[in-house]
């Protein structure tokens, strides 16, 4: 069993199921250990990159483990793939389990476990890997959208922070719903206008329907010339930010060419900077990163059409 300190914050990524699970379960493992509830707090990628570590002790959820939190007393549980060797803080790592599972193997290890929790943390691991074989699949995306699609935090209200009450919500049948609907008319719609952001990478837009699910159909199914698709989303706040998809790891060679960029070989994404204003932006954003010559060939077609324009009779 491993000596856990009481926190003062326990820190959670914000953006999906996993963090959302992940997070719940070490805020309910703080409360069975010390009798007190400990401050929950969520954050995106880039807000999280800025954030000050000023806490004596925290415990960390579903986020990469970086040297700036490897202090004494520490407790970090995490997935994704770090370079960093843990000196003072607890990391608590294994690439083949969700963040989910990891922190539900520490509850288990301290008397907290349901029948309900432990299924919970099966789907958030096959959505969250990506299990597209486990026969769980659907009903695990069907999860993982809720998050998607109704926030964060909105869903923290809803189940008044007990996960228990997630498990056979009935929101899920929105969620089903929408996918046997919804996907198969924005696969047909993002497969017919990819956009070539590098000799290697395709920009996907997915009008309607799951993202991820569509995205990894048009890779699965070979639709594209493109080994990894990215997508995009405008946050609340404004700025824009890129998932980066593909089938054989090179989606986090790519999202790692960018500053803050990372997360799983598979699937990675990263922030803009907050200068990106549009979409069309953020395309030329993207073409100049990854194919400079791309980008500037597009701007003198751009220019040529301009000039034809001006001086037509």
């Amino acid at each position: 069993m491993i000596a856990l300190n009481q926190p003062e914050v326990i820190c959670t990524h914000e953006s999906d199921l996993d963090g959302l699970v992940s997070g719940l379960l070490l805020h309910q493992l703080a409360r069975q250990l010390y009798g007190t509830s400990i401050p929950l707090q969520s954050f995106h990628y880039q807000a999280w990159k800025q954030r000050q570590m000023t806490e004596r002790v925290a415990w960390v959820s579903d986020f990469t483990f970086e040297t700036r939190f490897d202090r004494g007393g520490w407790l970090v549980v995490d997935h994704h793939a770090t370079e960093v060797i843990p000196v003072r803080a607890t990391l608590f790592h294994d690439p083949k389990k969700s963040a989910a599972k990891l922190c539900y193997e520490l509850c288990q290890a301290n008397g907290l476990e349901s029948d309900k929790l432990a299924r919970l943390v099966e789907l958030t691991d096959i959505g969250d890997l990506f299990l597209e074989d486990h026969p769980d699949f659907a009903t695990a995306c069907d999860y993982a959208s809720l998050v998607r699609n109704y926030g964060f935090r909105n869903l923290m209200t809803l189940i008044q922070g007990d996960l228990e009450r997630l498990v056979d919500h009935p929101l899920l049948e929105v969620m089903t719903t929408r996918r046997r609907v919804e996907d198969p008319i924005g696969y047909e719609l993002a497969r017919a206008d990819v956009q070539k952001l590098s000799a290697t990478v395709g920009l996907v837009r997915v009008p309607i329907g799951n993202t991820n699910l569509i995205v990894h159909e048009l890779l699965n199914r070979e639709a594209t010339p493109y080994s990894v698709l990215a997508t995009f989303f405008k946050r609340g706040m404004g700025q824009y930010v890129v998932s980066f998809r593909s089938r054989n790891g090179e989606a986090l060679e790519v999202a790692r060419t960018f500053e803050g960029g990372g997360g799983h070989p598979n699937a990675s994404g990263t922030s803009l900077p907050r200068g990106v204003q549009n979409s069309e932006g953020a395309i030329a954003y993207l073409r100049q990163h990854l194919a400079p010559e791309l980008h500037e060939n597009h701007l003198n077609l751009l220019e040529e059409s301009f000039t034809q324009l001006e001086w037509a009779p």
